[in-house]
């Protein structure tokens, strides 16, 4: 089969096509005809520095698939041959991942994609998707009516957190920046912020009564964790999906602060069935109207992988970048 593979860290330009041998179905497994992809920072960081994993990390990257099945192992009874399926499943700890022909996955980190949503939209869900539902519904534990604010509005995993706590029933303030500020306004928060214009001191008046929120989200960490831990309300809630140098206000406010990788099941193989749940009720809750990808406009093959990840690392995408086979 034809792959886009890197033989060393660096640029883009590191992708070269390479001739591979097709994967050999294993029990507990399918293998899968790539579709779609799509590029998330961790396959940009993946490729070009090294990581924790980079000791292991395959010549083939990509995480998020799309496809066909077209084999499934004896021991696998709830896929079939022809069966379209989304997840993510590879690309790190030594799995080859999807910018290829044809995947080796396991069936665990699987799902029947969303009826009502083509390769290129559901290749967008499975790791923004499995973060978000870990962060909001596994670690803050949103619930109707709780008062709920996004960072990131209209970034890969902040898009669905979105749509995602408002199918919980929370009220969502959502911050956006001046540019991506259209784009934030179809996702459906209750109330959105332009950073570029807004305090939070203004916003927490604003949209909390000068309370605080409930639960914060913070895909955005760096500097901007530190407003995450304003914006909360004595002993409210925050996570983030990036590491935090300074927690003194989770102290002084006694706030419960949450970490999320979802990588864990895939790399360490613990409860792997956990993202397959995830996707199922995700796909229910796309085709139920609840949850839209935001594609970027670009328009990417996976044999323009380095040209997709160039795209990625200039900050001009807005949604998430997919390619398709």
């Amino acid at each position: 089969m034809k792959a886009m593979i890197i033989k060393q860290l660096g640029g883009s330009d590191v992708f070269q096509q390479a001739e591979k041998d097709k994967p050999t179905l294993k029990a507990g497994h399918l293998v899968v005809q790539v579709k779609a992809t799509s590029v998330n920072p961790l396959d940009t960081m993946l490729r070009s520095v090294d990581t924790p994993w980079s000791a292991n990390l395959p010549e083939i990257l990509h995480g998020d698939v799309a496809g066909i099945v077209t084999e499934a192992a004896a021991d696998v009874d709830n896929f079939e041959v022809g069966d379209e399926v989304y997840g993510c499943a590879g690309g790190i700890a030594g799995i080859d991942g999807a910018l290829a022909e044809f995947m080796l996955v396991d069936a665990e980190l699987m799902a029947l994609k969303p009826k009502t949503l083509t390769m290129k939209q559901a290749a967008a869900l499975p790791l923004v998707a499995i973060t978000a539902w870990e962060a909001l519904h596994d670690k803050l534990a949103v619930k109707a009516g709780d008062n709920v604010l996004i960072h990131g509005a209209t970034g890969g995993v902040g898009h669905i957190a979105v749509q995602l706590a408002k199918s919980f029933g929370a009220t969502v303030t959502a911050t956006a920046k001046s540019r991506t500020i259209e784009q934030a306004s179809g996702l459906g928060a209750d109330n959105l912020v332009n950073v570029d214009n807004c305090s939070v001191q203004e916003y927490v008046q604003q949209f909390s009564a000068g309370k605080g929120f409930d639960a914060v989200f913070d895909t955005i960490a760096g500097d901007n964790i530190q407003r995450s831990f304003e914006a909360a309300r004595f002993y409210g809630a925050v996570a983030t999906t990036l590491p935090v140098d300074n927690v003194l206000q989770v102290a002084l406010k006694s706030l419960s602060f949450h970490s999320v990788l979802m990588l864990i099941p895939m790399i360490e193989g613990i409860n792997r069935a956990a993202h397959g749940k995830i996707l199922r009720q995700v796909a229910e809750l796309v085709d139920q109207g609840f949850i839209k990808p935001l594609i970027d406009d670009s328009n990417f093959t996976i044999w323009q992988a380095a040209d997709a990840h160039a795209r990625l690392e200039s900050g001009e995408a807005v949604g998430k970048i997919t390619l398709t086979a």
